[in-house]
This record gives structure tokens, C-alpha cells and sequence, in this order.
């Protein structure tokens, strides 16, 4: 069973974004549950919760497949004291709120060095910011996205995905998302079917399936390699419709929420139908 959706508004409450899943046709869904670019956000309040957990009830929504995503302020690798402990806090307050309105997943990047340490220290720094939001919360999985590697963002080998999973204490609150149009401009060739089956192999044996918890499908704007993220919509990017046929076509993407990031919302049902359909 392939679970499809986009990332939806939650606008005027987070209890809006299951109407708003629906209405695209979607079977799965990502939200933000505060305002992404504020660091300090108003309590849900229980009727929020309550008609959240209403409405996915009524369309059909499980945890399973709603992957909310983070704030875009958090850093959990900052070099900076006063950072990093702003963003650490942060995150335990969107763990809070993932589990007051019953959510399995917290989807995240994982962090920047700002070129003030090395790339192991800043993935030694995001253990440890896990560690911490575990142990202060309770059911929710850390879901890493992997990044495009733009700027001194770390995340975008899987190595580094591997290199936090094996630091983090309780490996059953741990996973990944793997976004396409990070992995491609990142240096994974999606585009080719050679290079999609060695590109999972790659990842099947440094990271493993079993901690894929989900993932964006997202066309890309610029080239393979280029370290930059931008996203396009499917099959108008530099990786083209093909890599999402052998998606939709792969049983190891089986369910889990796949979640459009592309850039017009304006044909996500159009998009969320054709993937259906392949």
C-alpha cells in the first residue's frame, strides 16, 4: 500500500490540514503543527487537539501516515551555545506537540556547522540534541531528512544519516526521510535506473530500510551534484518522471507517507493522482 500526499497548510489550526489532505485526495499527509520560521509558538489548545484527531479519524488518517515537519529555525548541530540550546528547546516543544495530537513521527534536517567545526563534530552535536529530545519525550520518532548538502548543511551523504543513527541510544525512536530532489542534486544519481538501484543498494547497506520512516518526492531544479535545493514539480526537473514510476513501482516505499514538497501547489491532486495511477 503506497500512502501519497503533500505538504499541506495548516492554517487557522492544525485541525484544517487533514480537511485540506482530503481535498487533494490525498492518503497521506505532512504539516507543520506551529509556525515554521517563529521560534516560540502559542500551546495547542485541547479543542485544536481534539478536532485533529476528529477529522483524521473521519478521512482516515493514522499516524502512520502523517510525517509533520520542524521548524526551519532549528539547528540541532549549532556551533552557537545560545543556538543550539534555542533549538534544542524548540524541539522538544514540537516532539510535545506531535504527541499531544498522537502523531508516530517528527520529520527534521538534520543541522549546520557553519563552517565553525567539522562535519563529525556537528553529527556528534545532533546525536546528542536527539539523545536529549528522547529522553524528555515519550513514542514520537526523530525522522532525519537527508539534505541537499547546500551551505555547510550536513545530511546529504548517508553516511552522516548512519554516522547519527549510531549515536542516538534508543535506535527505536530514530529514522530517516529520504527527499529525491536532495538525494539527486546531493550526488545521488535517481535519474538513470542503474543509479536508482545503486543508489538504494547504497543506502540499504549503510542505513538500512528499516529505519525509512518516509519520504518527499520532489522533482529538482538544478543538476546532479550541485548541492543545491531547489525543487520542481514532477517530471519537469532534472530527474524526471521515471524516477517516480519505479518508486510508486518499488515495494520497499510500501507504507510509509510519500509527501509532494513541489513547488506548485496548485496541481498537487493532478500529481497525487498520477502517482496513483503508476
Amino acid at each position: 500500500m503506497k500512502y501519497i500526499g503533500a505538504h499541506v497548510s495548516a492554517s487557522g489550526g492544525v485541525e484544517n490540514a487533514p480537511v485540506n489532505a482530503r481535498n487533494i485526495g490525498a492518503t497521506a499527509f505532512a504539516l507543520f503543527t506551529k509556525n515554521q520560521r517563529q521560534w516560540i509558538a502559542a500551546p495547542l489548545t485541547e479543542k485544536s487537539i481534539a478536532k485533529f484527531k476528529e477529522n483524521c479519524e473521519k478521512f482516515g488518517y493514522t499516524a502512520q501516515q502523517i510525517l509533520p515537519h520542524d521548524s526551519y529555525l532549528i539547528n540541532l548541530g549549532s556551533p552557537d551555545e545560545d543556538g543550539l540550546a534555542k533549538s534544542r528547546n524548540a524541539f522538544i516543544d514540537e516532539m510535545e506537540r506531535c504527541q499531544q495530537l498522537g502523531l508516530k513521527y517528527l520529520n527534521f534536517h538534520p543541522g549546520s556547522h557553519l563552517n565553525k567545526m567539522s562535519e563529525s563534530e556537528c553529527i556528534k552535536v545532533i546525536a546528542e540534541s536527539i539523545n536529549i529530545a528522547i529522553d524528555k519525550t515519550k513514542d514520537v520518532v526523530a525522522v532525519i531528512e537527508n539534505t541537499a548538502g547546500q551551505g555547510s548543511n550536513v545530511g546529504y551523504r548517508f553516511e552522516h544519516l548512519a554516522q547519527i543513527i549510531e549515536q542516538v541510544d534508543d535506535k527505536e525512536r530514530i529514522g530517516v526521510c529520504i527527499d529525491t530532489c536532495h538525494a539527486f542534486v546531493g550526488g545521488y544519481d535517481l535519474h538513470t535506473r542503474e543509479g536508482f538501484e545503486k543508489s538504494f543498494e547504497e543506502f540499504a547497506n549503510v542505513v538500512g530500510f528499516d529505519y525509512l520512516c518516509g519520504m518527499h518526492l520532489n522533482d529538482a531544479k538544478k543538476e546532479l551534484g550541485s548541492r543545491v535545493d531547489r525543487h520542481d514539480s514532477l517530471g519537469k526537473g532534472s530527474l524526471g518522471i521515471d524516477t517516480f514510476k519505479w518508486i510508486m513501482q518499488d515495494s520497499r516505499f510500501d507504507g510509509i507517507p510519500l509527501i509532494l514538497e513541489t513547488p506548485d501547489d496548485t496541481i498537487w491532486a493532478e500529481e497525487i493522482q498520477m502517482l496513483r495511477e503508476i
